[in-house]
């Protein structure tokens, strides 16, 4: 009985410390990476919990973030644009403003997914095409937050700044998120092989 609990305890110790080593080797790469980002707090915050090994999955894990927060921009957006197209109190400008941005953050969320699941696909013959692509979109994604946000420029209130701080986080997190790609089309990330 003593030697099963102690070959259970040691297991249990080589699997913990085993565990702690991918950790470490993670977080090196995320705050090497980050510390050059746009926004280098943000991507620290952001990816730090990522189990990324490799530019390219570090790459990913921001793309990852980035579709995420643009997605619930997204919903935030639809619903504050039905709330405001039944009510007649709410200025025509500031209808139009919200109907532009939920067809222009829809639009990033679609670049974003196709930038993911190029990332997902990457293979050494077309490593430069995909990669141009996936700068495209993110690009793209980035320039529908600020031509939605200039549709407000005209707009004064509430609703004003609230849409500003959700585009303008989800463009910090994207700007990381093309800085990421960037990263990994200089190192020219390929693909792992698989066994």
């Amino acid at each position: 009985m003593r030697f099963n609990l102690l070959s259970i305890l040691l297991l249990l110790l080589s699997h913990s410390s085993a565990a702690r080593k991918p950790t470490s080797t993670t977080s090196h790469l995320v705050r090497t990476s980050c510390q050059h980002a746009s926004y280098p707090n943000l991507c620290l915050h952001t990816l730090s919990t990522s189990p990324a090994q490799t530019p390219r999955d570090l790459a990913q894990a921001a793309v990852a973030v980035s579709l995420s927060r643009a997605r619930k921009v997204s919903a935030f957006l639809s619903q504050l644009s039905h709330t405001s197209s039944s009510s007649s109190s709410t200025p025509k400008r500031q209808r139009v403003a919200l109907g532009d941005c939920v067809e222009q953050v829809s639009d990033s969320v679609d670049e974003l997914k196709r930038t993911l699941e190029e990332l997902h696909h990457l293979h050494e013959e077309t490593f430069r095409w995909q990669m141009s692509n996936a700068q495209t979109w993110v690009s793209a994604a980035l320039t529908n937050d600020d031509t939605c946000l200039d549709g407000f420029q005209e707009v004064d209130g509430e609703v004003k700044a609230d849409v500003k701080r959700k585009i303008t986080n989800a463009a910090r997190v994207t700007s990381n998120a093309l800085y990421m790609i960037n990263r990994l089309d200089e190192s020219r990330g390929r693909p792992r092989s698989k066994p």
